[in-house]
């Protein structure tokens, strides 16, 4: 526990350092999503450090203003598993460390992406006024599971996912760790 106490301020301050780089297959993966399932609503994603912006048709909705929106959305606030899912592995102190990092943070980019899409569909779809929420065409259900998205994405996927392929990259680690006395037979 110490030696992942150690780890993590090194791990979360080169993750925020790095967060364009580390974060770009994200957006690669968000841009694909949001063109192929959104291309009515999305006109183009652009990126800008760790935050992406999603230039939408959509209007502002008020009549005195011309333009369209666009929607930030910040992928730090989904990606926070990444540095702790390395401090994990690094304080565990493996051989092929290297690999478990890799596997890790491939298993991890799709939640990640999750997250991102799920934040931009709350946004327009909800926390947007209701004049440019009706351009979206979501309906009743369609905004209860862009919701659910959203807090599956937020709160749960961020910090479950790390913790779940660590343990899954790991099982030799931890079985080792298992108490040589409790091998099936009773204390």
């Amino acid at each position: 526990m110490i030696r992942v106490l150690a780890w993590l301020p090194l791990a979360f301050a080169a993750w925020y350092v790095l967060a364009p780089i580390i974060l770009w297959p994200v957006q690669l993966l968000v841009t694909a999503v949001a063109r192929a399932g959104f291309g009515d609503l999305v006109r183009n994603v652009e990126t800008q450090g760790a935050t992406m912006s999603f230039v939408t048709t959509l209007k502002p909705g008020r009549a005195d203003v011309a333009g369209i929106l666009s929607v930030d959305v910040n992928m730090l606030l989904y990606a926070f598993g990444l540095p702790l899912f390395v401090a994990l592995t690094l304080a565990a102190r493996q051989a092929r460390w290297w690999r478990a990092l890799l596997i890790g943070y491939v298993a991890m980019l799709p939640f990640i992406a999750w997250g991102v899409i799920a934040d931009f569909l709350k946004n327009i779809a909800i926390t947007a006024s209701s004049l440019v929420a009706s351009q979206t065409g979501f309906g009743a259900l369609d905004r209860d599971m862009i919701a659910f998205a959203y807090q599956f994405g937020s709160l749960i996927l961020p910090a479950v996912v790390p913790a779940v392929v660590w343990v899954l990259t790991h099982r030799a680690f931890l079985e080792g760790l298992r108490d040589p006395r409790r091998d099936g037979d009773p204390i």
